[in-house]
């Protein structure tokens, strides 16, 4: 007999459909639900039952009906997942088969296509999706409307091993299947969902995504391995030449092109799909080398160009944004003809490419083969194909400070190297100097010149390392004779560099060194003796621009304009914090940035915030961030929209006044702007709420005002929005020319190609559209607020209300309070429970703020007396009795029974008072009650011994009741 527990909810019936004979549409739906459940079932009692008897051949059934629970693939996974999912709810099934049911369940992702079935399983059934069950078998190619909260639940349920298995084996279980969801055959929105699960669900997380764990062997490993091989080499496993002859005198191919284009795509989809700055620091940073490697390869043919050198490069920039510094970009540098491998002379694997133009990956360690002359070094044209291209790199990446660390080490290397070749005599030459490569050394020298050209404004920001070298260089040139210094070419490349930093605009002498200006002044002076040739010449023309640059300034101030004061110049700090903030900009306003760079501008921002830089154009950033959050809502913009928030909270507080004054007019929109939807609108109400618990008590003022006005207008009924209402009644027009021309195309009606539901699924459908419609509806026909507006306005008002009651003022609360009866009372339309419900919550928050106001002391001047409370408890009980909507009578219950505490402790209160004036009940207050002492303390004060014989049984320890057992 049917059991009538185990009905399921249509969604899961939908897919119970499916389960049998792949959704037969004869069989009957209660038929389809109970074959299949109660196949598990009778299958599960099998195999569980601990009451079950008989010899070892009905052992030997029960074991072959469990195994067929777990392996009968004949069952789809997605069916098998809905029917689990009803049989584990508590009533449904027996304890001892629930919980076994239960780790089945657990372990449909190590199926074939469980964590497919798995995901779609747990965006159909979750509250805040509205994808539905019979939309879950079809790939998502044309998107879905999947929210963050599914999102979570879906990574958290992959991204956990249940407690029957390893993570080794479940990790190795679900690797292949999300590496192929990754690879977007199923859809871009699946694509995504996956990068998020392992991107924050499994790399993100310590137990799992440290280097060394089963998550990061099994989802990380295989991508860097396969672009940068380990120094062991790559598992037989992954190589997949088991088995295969091999000839020794052939390249051994380690990595082919096809397993490199796929962990660069992987790669790709994992880091961009998402903003996770720290993961992709983790995974981008042993890959610094190959990716500059395969980006700079070349003569690139437009088929390896988009498969292997436009990824890469993507790759490589990511992470040189997100990680610029001096380190870095000489790592660069100094490996700029990198072919592969960890030994840059003799490599144990290089990047070669193939006949057939494809790049592989060789083994270097072959017997047979032939002396490795390829990988001696650069040749020239290729050291002039590399250093433009590392030069593009250094202009879009590294700020400043970087670029003038890294210059000033080569310069240093090769000052270095150009006084060690001019010293006479017997030298001691260490190691590591004779192994220096020529070629290497050329090639430093060729990008310092490259880079002097380039970057003049770069180099000359940071002009205080540079001036001391200079100095150290022309204070060793005084030692030198006349013809000496006079063809010196580390004098002349000395005296290049001091001219690029006097001349660019903004230099001031008197921020200089003393002592160093004074040594390269000096210098200068002598240099300028040494005779008549160029470093003479031009060291004479740079201590005259030396000495009279400030002069030089000031005269030229002084004519454009007379009445302007000088001031002194910007502290190293506020330069530094400029060049912070305008690189910030650029990675978030650009318009290629992937959203980990662009996360990674708004943290630059947010540090400038709460370090208190003075730099900061607070306009500037408040309209980049209200232009972030009217950005289209999807998937890899929710951490964005989340991070302005923050940065709105963080402004706050030292700039209430302007963020309150932008959000309101962005949460009000009165111009009615194209990109303000609803959803852009309703973001800044989210701001707005999390400003107003940021300032808390300071909460109070012109700010309380301004905002709860602002708040009470948009929540009444007062609003209209005639752009609005145009613009929605040009798209509905749109709409029915649309459906006009479906329908004369075929020549009647449009066919429904829906799957057919149940009368009670679709009486449910069209509630919800009905709702949902309605919600817009009042802007469309009439030019009201939308509802969703309006119930978001009420809930920021009840925040304002329980954060600051006294800043709120008494007017303002009252007349809020007195809005939210008239909602409750007149807007009954089944589309405006939602307003309803906020409307009750405001009355919850106003008196839980009363009762904390009493607590604490302040006073109000709110009216709130019986008469009112009686009022507000008439209407409410009527709306309990009457709603449609059943968290609306929920709330007037809990607000109805707020009332009845408030009022059972204003009379306590009230006796309270009576007692400590010498009135109460009889004269003498509630002191006793039946020979109870109601008030020990005050009985302690009458005298000990007859408290402690009228307490009956309770004695008085210390001011103290203390109580004993007595017969």
């Amino acid at each position: 007999m049917a059991d009538p527990n185990l009905d399921p909810s249509p969604e899961e019936l939908e897919a119970l459909k499916q389960a049998m004979g792949g959704g037969d549409k004869k069989k009957t739906e209660k038929t389809a639900r109970q074959r299949l459940m109660e196949e598990i079932m009778d299958l599960g009692g099998k195999a569980f039952n601990p009451g079950a008897k008989g010899d070892s051949q009905a052992r030997a059934q029960a074991v072959r009906a469990r195994l067929s629970l777990t392996c009968d693939y004949r069952t789809k996974t997605l069916s098998l997942l809905a029917s689990l999912n009803i049989l584990i709810r508590p009533g449904n099934t027996p304890d001892w088969l629930r919980l076994k049911l239960r780790d089945h369940l657990t372990l449909i992702p190590l199926r074939e296509d469980g964590v497919r079935a798995s995901l779609e399983f747990a965006f159909a059934v979750h509250p805040s999706s509205t994808v539905k069950l019979s939309e879950a078998a079809v790939p998502q190619k044309r998107g879905a409307n999947i929210t963050h909260e599914a999102l979570v639940l879906a990574s958290n349920l992959l991204s956990s091993p249940p407690s029957t298995v390893t993570p080794e084996e479940w990790y190795s279980g679900i690797a292949p299947q999300l590496f192929a969801l990754l690879d977007g055959e199923e859809g871009p929105e699946l694509k995504k969902v996956v990068a998020y699960v392992i991107g924050f669900g499994i790399l993100g997380r310590k137990v799992s995504g440290a280097p060394g764990t089963a998550g990061w062997k099994y989802l990380a490993e295989p991508l860097l391995h396969h672009i940068k091989p380990p120094p062991g080499g790559l598992p037989k496993a992954e190589t997949g030449d088991d088995g295969e002859v091999i000839d020794l005198s052939q390249d051994k191919v380690l990595v082919k092109q096809q397993d490199l284009v796929t962990a660069l795509q992987r790669l790709h989809a994992l880091v961009v799909s998402h903003p996770n700055p720290g993961l992709c620091k983790r995974l981008l940073s042993p890959l610094l080398l190959p990716l500059w490697a395969l980006t700079t390869w070349p003569n690139p043919d437009k088929p390896l160009s988009e498969k292997i050198t436009e990824p890469a490069s993507e790759l490589l920039k990511i992470f040189l944004k997100l990680s610029p510094s001096a380190p870095v970009l000489l790592a660069l540098v100094h490996n700029l003809g990198y072919v592969g491998g960890f030994d840059k002379k003799k490599p144990e694997w290089v990047y070669k490419q193939t006949e057939q133009g494809e790049i592989q990956m060789i083994d270097t360690n072959r017997p047979l083969q032939k002396t490795r002359e390829q990988y001696i070094g650069l040749s020239l044209p290729e050291i002039d194909q590399k250093i433009p291209k590392l030069l593009e790199l250094i202009d879009s990446t590294f700020p400043e400070a970087d670029v003038s660390s890294a210059f000033l080490d080569l310069f240093g290397r090769w000052l270095k190297s150009a006084r060690g070749q001019k010293k006479s005599g017997v030298q001691i030459i260490t190691e590591e100097e004779e192994e220096k490569d020529p070629i290497a050394q050329f090639t430093e020298v060729k990008l310092l010149l490259a880079m002097m050209e380039k970057f003049p404004e770069k180099l000359a920001g940071q002009p205080k390392h540079i001036l001391e070298l200079v100095s150290q260089v022309l204070s060793e040139a005084n030692k030198d004779t006349t013809e000496e210094a006079g063809e010196d070419e580390v004098i002349r490349v000395a005296l290049s560099l001091l001219n690029m930093v006097i001349t660019v605009p903004g230099f001031q002498k008197k921020r200089v060194d003393p002592d160093v200006l004074r040594v390269i002044e000096s210098s200068l002076e002598a240099l300028s003796k040494t005779g008549d040739n160029d470093n003479a010449k031009t060291a004479s023309n740079l201590a005259l621009l030396l000495r009279y640059r400030d002069e030089l300034d000031a005269l030229e101030a002084a004519d454009s304009s007379s009445s302007t004061t000088t001031t002194g110049g910007p502290t190293d700090r506020q330069i530094e914090d400029r060049k912070t903030y305008s690189l910030a900009i650029s990675y978030i306003t650009q318009p290629d940035s992937p959203p980990p760079v662009r996360s990674e501008g708004l943290n630059l921002i947010s540090n400038l915030i709460t370090s208190h830089s003075p730099i900061l154009d607070i306009p500037g950033i408040l309209v980049l961030l209200s232009t972030l959050l009217c950005e289209p809502n999807s998937s890899e913009e929710d951490y964005i929209h989340l991070r302005c928030i923050k940065l709105y909270s963080q402004l706050a507080n030292a700039h209430p006044r302007a963020v309150l004054t932008d959000l309101i007019d962005r949460y009000l929109d009165p111009r009615e702007f194209a990109l303000a939807t609803v959803d852009a609108r309703l973001r800044f109400g989210e701001a707005l709420l999390q400003v107003v618990d940021r300032l808390g008590q300071t909460f109070t003022g012109d700010l309380a005002k301004m905002t709860c006005e602002a708040l009470i207008s948009l929540a009444s009924r007062r609003g209209h929005r005639p752009k609005t209402m145009a613009r929605q009644a040009r798209e509905a027009k749109a709409r029915e020319q649309k459906h006009k021309e479906a329908e004369d195309a075929w020549d009647g009606s449009v066919p429904d190609m829906t799957d057919p539901i149940s009368a009670e699924e679709q009486a449910r459908l069209d509630i919800l559209e009905a709702i949902v419609e309605g919600w817009s509806s009042g802007t469309s026909k009439t030019g009201e607020e939308d509802v969703r507006i309006r119930a978001s306005a009420l809930s920021i008002l009840a925040n304002c209300i329980e954060t600051n009651i006294v800043g709120v003022g008494a007017v303002l609360t009252m007349a809020s309070v007195d809005l939210c009866i008239s909602v409750v009372q007149v807007e009954r339309q089944l589309e405006k429970g939602i307003l309803r419900r906020a409307a009750v919550r405001l009355i919850m928050s106003f008196i839980k703020a009363m009762d904390e106001a009493k607590q604490e002391g302040r006073v109000l001047g709110i009216a709130f007396g019986s008469e009112t409370q009686e009022q507000l408890r008439t209407i409410l009980g009527y709306v309990e009795q009457t709603d449609e909507d059943g968290l609306v009578r929920e709330y007037c219950r809990d607000v109805l029974e707020s009332l009845e505490n408030w009022k059972t402790n204003s009379l306590v209160d009230e006796v309270s008072l009576n007692q400590a004036r010498g009135g109460g009940f009889g004269g003498g207050g509630l002191t006793k009650l039946a020979g109870l002492v109601v008030d020990p303390e005050r009985s302690i004060s009458r005298g000990g011994g007859e408290s402690a014989g009228s307490s009956g049984g309770v004695e008085m320890f210390g001011g103290r009741p203390r109580i004993e057992e007595i017969e």
